[in-house]
């Protein structure tokens, strides 16, 4: 498997792209624009996009789709029955998706939105923004804070360190540099 990095100015996101050694069928993860960077880096690696994966329903994370769907006949995976006008393909917490010989691990993560999740492939966490270096996504109140830091807490910092995350606005970390460092989920002594 590739993976390649997009980062769009507009929305400041970041978006993800795999797919096999030689081209052929391939996944989005958060095409919050479809710009000719993106559809260059998947036009010259001999991509078709087949799968879009949504972290969430923000604009940040959703805009392309409009523009990806005119091109490629990508089904889409959602925590949400319907983004934009499409119709989703609905997964939950604990699902399993295999995408073009691509595993993929569905994990629930609410907090920043009702419908956010994480996805494991491989040694990455593609975390949207629920958590990244050094940050937590934003929340509407309290609670929705609490059930986000106590749910990242219990699936992901029982994961091994060395795992990446690669999320939906800024750089990549680890598992265990987030565990160590980041101020929003260390837990109070």
């Amino acid at each position: 498997m590739r993976l390649f990095f997009h980062f769009a100015v507009l929305g400041f996101s970041n978006t993800y792209l795999l797919g096999g050694e030689n081209g052929g069928d391939a996944v989005l993860i958060d095409p919050g624009v479809m710009d000719l960077p993106l559809l260059q880096l998947i036009e010259k690696n001999n991509y078709y996009i087949r799968s879009i994966l949504l972290t969430h329903d923000h604009k940040s994370h959703v805009n392309g789709i409009k523009t990806i769907k005119k091109i490629y006949d990508a089904d889409i995976y959602a925590n949400s029955p319907l983004i934009l006008e499409y119709t989703t393909k609905v997964i939950r917490d604990g699902d399993h998706l295999s995408l073009n010989d691509i595993e993929i691990d569905i994990l629930e993560v609410p907090g920043h939105s009702s419908d956010s999740l994480i996805f494991r492939i491989e040694d990455v966490f593609f975390s949207g923004d629920a958590f990244g270096a050094g940050s937590i996504g934003s929340t509407p109140n309290s609670y929705a804070r609490a059930l986000l830091v106590n749910t990242i807490r219990d699936k992901i910092f029982s994961q091994e360190d060395h795992l990446i995350i690669l999320p939906g606005h800024g750089p990549p970390s680890t598992v265990g540099i987030e565990r160590d460092h980041n101020p929003y989920l260390k837990r109070s002594i």
